[in-house]
């Protein structure tokens, strides 16, 4: 038996806990505080409806892992390529997520089952599906109970969407500020008054904000019973679940202008040279050893050439600080291994997602996730170099931190992309030369291949650590 450990940030929910063993296997195991919820979801038929739709994460029951007598079964659930966070998505990803949750929800009551929670940490992708993975969120239904997660899904879920729709996208962000979502006293504070129109926001969002503060400070237990206590009928609830689904399909990404959302329309490639570097970057991915399982484009933009690793079969994870061009990448519909293979996100290298929670345990960091077989940072390192004053030695050590094999593009100062860079700053960047690059990622890795792209004055690397 592999050695097997609790997951440090699973340690919220009594029903059960995440266990991983040092070979990468993930389990969950059930407590007895969780053995008659399980049951009753696992008898109903809920189980096999949303794993035989592809709603949720499939699981096999296994042989117990530790010695805890306050286990009651342990479970092997199929594993995630590879985990992200909501913070992580584009507007389109949370709003599938969101309405994954819903669907959810509806199957669930008509199993006699309601989910315990609604928090959007319950999904991750896999490529570009969303897929349920909180095998312990469900609970028999009790008729005439309110949804415990109802407050949940407008923090994690519609108030985001909503304040993203009619601000900017950039304010997804802030989810990575607090896990337990968006107040609905912030964003009914931040949205625009023309926002009240929205029925069901103002509903969801502004009636049910006022509804909380209402009741945040009763401080007679009669009143306090009554909330506690307040029935809502089955026809009722579905629906509010009915307007939620409703009020999140009438939401949209905002059409607005982004730096890099347009990239590959502006490029100062001919269509010649461009070619020519996806082919140079194909037979790369294929020079690299061993084959690459992972592969992390950082700097992906709409994923242009995150789909040729895809397309070789490694699971290809395609980051860009821009959260247009990660919603333009998620929302084009390709080939089976665009769908199934390539993950964008959005995730500033700069500025990578940390551990965070309480105690810094409960989200990984980016670096803690990897590192990937391979990463490709294309046309990236004047940007960081340049545009975001990054030695390069920095760029080096980061790179090393979070891959084992790297392709890289290196572009000099002749080229007219760096000298848009260079157009409006003073240049200070004296060691910004192929010679110092070459010498930098020397400090970390082997290079192994050297190719320039005809037509460009740029070149193409491949290193493995060493």
């Amino acid at each position: 038996m592999n050695s097997v450990v609790k997951h440090p940030g699973s340690f919220r929910d009594p029903a059960g806990h995440i266990l991983v063993d040092d070979k990468g296997g993930v389990y969950r195991q059930v407590t007895s505080a969780g053995q008659a919820d399980y049951d009753a979801m696992m008898q109903s038929g809920l189980y096999d409806d949303l794993v035989n739709n592809g709603l949720m994460v499939a699981h096999k029951e296994v042989a117990r892992r530790t010695n805890d007598v306050d286990v009651y079964k342990t479970i092997r659930p199929e594993k995630i390529p590879f985990i992200s966070y909501p913070y992580e998505w584009c507007f389109s990803q949370l709003k599938d997520a969101a309405l994954l949750t819903l669907e959810i929800q509806k199957r669930a009551l008509k199993h006699n089952m309601i989910l315990k929670d609604a928090s959007a940490f319950n999904v991750q992708f896999v490529g570009k599906k969303p897929i349920f993975i909180d095998t312990l969120s469900f609970k028999t239904y009790t008729p005439g109970e309110p949804w415990e997660g109802y407050r949940q899904f407008c923090e994690h879920f519609l108030g985001p969407l909503a304040l993203a729709k009619y601000t900017s996208l950039d304010s997804l962000k802030l989810l990575r500020v607090d896990l337990e979502g968006l107040s609905l006293g912030l964003v009914c504070s931040l949205l625009p008054k023309r926002a009240r129109l929205n029925p069901g926001l103002l509903s969801h969002l502004y009636l049910h904000n006022a509804s909380q503060k209402k009741y945040q400070n009763v401080a007679s237990s009669k009143s306090t019973d009554l909330v506690q206590t307040r029935r809502v009928s089955a026809f009722a609830l579905q629906g509010i679940i009915g307007s939620l689904e409703r009020s999140v399909k009438g939401l949209h990404a905002p059409h607005q202008k982004t730096e890099w959302g347009d990239y590959y329309t502006f490029t100062n490639y001919s269509d010649k040279s461009f070619e020519r570097k996806r082919k140079l970057v194909k037979e790369l991915l294929k020079v690299a050893k061993p084959q690459p399982k992972t592969v992390w484009d950082i700097g992906a933009n709409n994923g242009e050439f995150s789909v040729l690793a895809a397309e070789m079969g490694a699971y290809t994870v395609a980051f860009d600080i821009d959260p247009m061009a990660v919603e333009r990448n998620y929302r084009t519909k390709g080939t089976e291994a665009q769908n199934s293979l390539m993950l964008p996100l959005v995730q500033d290298c700069v500025n990578p997602s940390p551990a965070t929670g309480f105690m810094g345990s409960e989200r990984e960091s980016l670096a803690e996730r990897g590192p990937a077989d391979v990463v490709m940072a294309l046309a990236v390192v004047h940007h960081l170099a340049i545009g975001r004053n990054l030695p390069l030695e920095r760029i080096a050590a980061f790179l090393a931190s979070v891959g084992k094999q790297v392709i890289i593009e290196f572009v000099p100062k002749e080229d007219s992309k760096v000298q848009i860079l260079l157009a409006s700053r003073r240049d200070i960047f004296t060691d910004y030369t192929v010679e110092s690059f070459e010498a930098a990622m020397g400090k970390y890795f082997k290079q192994i291949e050297k190719r320039p792209i005809q037509g460009t004055k740029r070149t193409l690397y491949l290193y493995k650590v060493k």
